[in-house]
């Protein structure tokens, strides 16, 4: 694997050199930058390389300088010591945010995700307008009460006390703590994207759960995982494509 490395601080490129080694051992290259004119140079030949490690304010500018000049559709992991471009880094390419002086283990943890986002997808700038609106989500407000139609009336649930979601028709069941099943008019894919991304995960095409309330997680069959959710007999089983990603989310 290639890797293009934008850093212009030496110590700053050599402990981020050895923290790459560490982590994908001598299985990659790297070319190493540290000006926006030499960045941009590199990045016309964008092809080359798979991943960018970038700092922020280098010399001549910034990396984003660099990246509004060549278009380019590469996944960024951003090495920086100021938290205040979070959110125009992730208007760019970038997958990652980790501030100075970070970790091998945080380096690890980027690394890990672009594994995971780019390992057996091809590189698509599609991807990356999915990745930035689920990362730029952080700032949306998200539902935080569902009404349901009951005989006696309209009743409030509210979004914190879900612990299941499934899908039922072009309706959904809602499962609350204590395990009792309400009915709201709403699809799947209509609710999905209401709710915080931080709590909730779809785990299949016709289930979403709520981080709080799942009390065990044991292997099934074909890489699945079963969940076992608080007071709910149903099952709760992870589809084997999103096994991987179910991971990583809990590991947020």
């Amino acid at each position: 694997m290639n890797v293009l490395i934008i850093e212009d601080e030496i110590p700053a490129y050599k402990k981020l050199l050895n923290y790459i080694a560490n982590y994908l051992g001598s299985n990659f290259s790297h070319t190493h930058v540290r000006t926006v004119k030499d960045g941009i140079v590199a990045l016309n030949n964008a092809e080359y390389y798979a991943l960018v490690f970038a700092d922020i304010k280098i010399l001549g500018g910034t990396s984003f300088d660099i990246f509004k000049e060549v278009a380019f559709s590469i996944p960024v992991i951003f090495c920086t010591a100021y938290d205040e471009h979070l959110r125009k880094a992730f208007q760019t390419n970038g997958i990652a945010y980790i501030l100075k002086p970070y970790s091998q283990q945080e380096l690890n943890n980027a690394i890990k995700k672009f594994e995971t986002l780019f390992e057996t997808k091809p590189y698509d700038k599609n991807m990356f307008e999915e990745f930035k609106a689920l990362l730029e989500s952080k700032d949306k407000v998200y539902k935080r009460r569902f009404t349901v139609k009951k005989k006696e009336g309209i009743k409030l649930i509210d979004v914190e006390n879900i612990c299941l979601i499934e899908a039922f028709g072009d309706l959904c069941k809602l499962y609350d703590e204590k395990g009792k099943l309400h009915i709201i008019s709403k699809s799947l894919g209509v609710v999905f994207p209401e709710l915080n991304p931080n709590q909730f995960f779809k785990i299949n095409r016709s289930q979403i759960v709520h981080i709080n309330y799942i009390e065990n997680i044991s292997p099934h069959s074909k890489n699945r995982l079963y969940l076992k959710i608080r007071n709910i007999k149903d099952q709760a089983i992870t589809s084997s494509t999103i096994t991987k990603n179910f991971r990583v989310w809990l590991e947020q």
